[in-house]
């Protein structure tokens, strides 16, 4: 299988879209993070942490990757659902090399909305079976047969993202294949979303963390001020839920939740800039936000 991997690269320089699509849970988010070599996207074991199509940028002299993390695809049961179906949608169109996306022990049989959308895409394909450090040689070679079968024009490739394994191959390959093409982006930008956007993401994991059943899906965050200043950077977002009893989860007895949240998420953020953070947290209740298509424009999706 080894062979498998070995691509020519030219000093030409290359540049192109590399979307990520699968299932939700599936790993994608980790296998972003891990060809760029940084976290940029929020990772849980949760289904459906990732909502929007995030954009990381991996920059070399002769290289521009553009990796697109999606969310995973399901049916949708409510109009945010159908906007994160768009998102795929958007990152088959747009793709110069599709990853699709699949875990050692699931069949095509268990992932007929994966094959569907895959389906659409008419360039160059790669089958990831990801976790592979979780079976056995007789696992993987079914595995291998099974989705050879199910794409028959593409490579079928095995991977460890979370452990590293064949990431840096992996990463060799995808450059090689893009086409010749010059930077889409500046070369100094690691995504296409701003500031606002990560910290938004960053306080949002951490309710995905600390809360449980319906209140992560049912939260939005909002970040309505950025203030940097050499000593701190003043930070004021809301989370949004659907719910006043919502609003008393995140909130805790006597306010404890929410000080936690805001503790777990001021360090992350910390962490992610590189400098001292005061942030200011709100609870507001929008109802219905996931179904409302204006607000949902309103929210970003």
């Amino acid at each position: 299988m080894t062979d498998l991997w070995h691509s020519k690269q030219t000093m030409e320089h290359r540049a192109g879209y590399v979307n990520i699509i699968g299932r939700p849970n599936v790993g994608k988010s980790t296998l972003l993070n891990a060809l760029l070599g940084e976290k940029l996207v929020i990772v849980n074991p949760k289904a459906q942490t990732t909502r929007h199509r995030i954009l990381g940028i991996l920059n070399g002299e002769d290289h521009q990757l553009i990796l697109s993390d999606t969310p995973g695809i399901l049916d949708p049961a409510y109009k945010l659902q159908e906007s994160m179906m768009h998102a795929v949608d958007e990152a088959l169109a747009d793709a110069d090399v599709l990853l699709v996306m699949v875990e050692l022990g699931e069949t095509p049989e268990r992932s007929e909305a994966l094959l569907r959308r895959a389906a659409r895409f008419q360039g160059q394909v790669l089958v990831l079976i990801n976790k592979v450090d979780q079976g056995d040689e007789a696992k993987l070679e079914a595995a291998f047969e099974l989705w050879s079968a199910a794409f028959p024009g593409a490579v079928v490739l095995p991977i460890s993202a979370l452990h590293g394994l064949h990431i840096k191959e992996l990463r060799d390959k995808l450059i090689a294949m893009l086409p010749p093409h010059p930077p889409y982006f500046p070369k100094d930008e690691l995504s296409d979303r701003d500031m606002r956007f990560f910290i938004s993401e960053i306080i949002r994991e951490k309710i995905l963390h600390l809360y449980k059943q319906e209140v992560p899906y049912s939260a939005q965050v909002v970040v309505n001020s950025y203030e940097e200043a050499p000593e701190i950077v003043k930070i004021q977002a809301d989370v949004v839920v659907m719910r006043e009893s919502q609003k008393g989860i995140i909130i805790g007895k006597a306010g404890g939740a929410l000080r936690q949240l805001g503790t777990e998420a001021r360090k992350a953020i910390e962490r992610f800039i590189s400098n001292k953070v005061f942030l200011d947290l709100k609870v507001k209740v929008d109802p219905d936000w996931r179904e409302d298509e204006r607000k949902l424009k309103r929210y970003g999706y």
